[in-house]
């Protein structure tokens, strides 16, 4: 009879088996995560202790941080482990955790960047309504509701693929728990699950590329009617450095997902996932304070102070 014994760990394949890889892959992903913890804390220190950032497009920011952080964390510190100790193993409640943050910060990300762009919409092309459209209680809306979107599809999609059936193989061609490999380990029918995350993922992306979209067409017609260059130029710069990391996330989003058959591979999937999941937690920081002289400004002025307080106690 055919062995139906239910799985109780995974085994990572990770990214390579190169033992003269492991030790410089350790130090890269270490200092990789040590940028996004010091960038993506730092920068909601930044906001919560300077008053002239608590304002709501800073509000948004600080919220992307700790999202950033927060799906960086639940991939990058395993992989670290696996490449330090070569314990690749992980436990069926270990992999179903991971894979409910990592899902579930991802999709929240990508809801706070569609408020952010209706935040920049209503400051390019509504600014005498502005502190009134985007008061506190707005902000606070869109974003519990950013975070509720995203770990409600979390939600659904951890019970859409942990309620399959893992006999036997148990190895996953990942190098942390995602659906594409979990899918293909699974001996249940993975038909109607598949069909689940297809509609689910393609209205999320839908809905908040559409809301990007519109947002920055009525920006885009704005600006365009401005008679000052100095407004033009003002405008452009309140909506570059949210530009840019939306162009980022989607950007290599776009790169992983929908890639022809041809060209798709195991391969490209792991060199796509450690941009997506560890890359871009990290230069969604620099993105904002290089582009950005209120925070420039206010990290020069938190350098003073700390440098003060440090020659107070000498």
């Amino acid at each position: 009879m055919e062995n139906t014994t239910e799985v109780t760990e995974f085994i990572l394949v990770g990214l390579t088996d190169d033992p003269e890889l492991q030790i410089p892959l350790f130090i890269l992903f270490l200092l990789i995560y040590l940028s996004t913890l010091v960038g993506n804390l730092g920068m909601t220190a930044l906001i919560l202790l300077d008053s002239h950032l608590h304002t709501p497009m800073y509000f948004f920011l600080s919220n992307l941080s700790l999202v950033d952080f927060g799906y960086s964390s639940a991939v990058t510190p395993k992989v670290m482990v696996g490449l330090l100790t070569r314990d690749k193993t992980l436990s069926y409640n270990a992999c179903l955790t991971q894979f409910f943050f990592f899902v579930g910060f991802i999709i929240t990300e990508s809801f706070l960047l569609a408020a952010m762009a209706y935040d920049r919409y209503v400051a390019v092309c509504r600014p005498l309504r502005y502190t009134t459209t985007m008061t506190t209680a707005a902000c606070t809306r869109l974003t519990v509701g950013s975070y509720v979107c995203g770990f409600l599809n979390a939600c659904i999609h951890t019970g859409n693929i942990f309620r399959l059936s893992f006999c036997r193989a148990n190895v996953v061609d990942h190098f942390f728990c995602d659906a594409p490999p979990l899918l293909a380990l699974s001996c249940s029918d993975t038909y109607v699950c598949q069909m689940v995350i297809f509609f689910v993922v393609g209205f999320n992306d839908l809905f908040s590329i559409l809301v990007i979209s519109v947002s920055y067409l009525f920006i885009s017609v704005t600006i365009l009617r401005m008679r000052s260059s100095e407004g033009r130029q003002k405008a452009f710069s309140t909506c570059g450095s949210h530009l840019t990391a939306v162009t980022i996330f989607y950007g290599s989003g776009i790169f992983m997902y929908l890639q022809p058959s041809s060209s798709h591979s195991m391969g490209t999937d792991k060199m796509a996932s450690v941009f997506y999941s560890m890359v871009i937690p990290m230069l969604n920081p620099l993105v904002y304070s290089l582009r950005n002289k209120e925070v420039k400004s206010a990290f020069k002025k938190a350098v003073g102070k700390a440098k003060s307080s440090m020659g107070l106690i000498i």
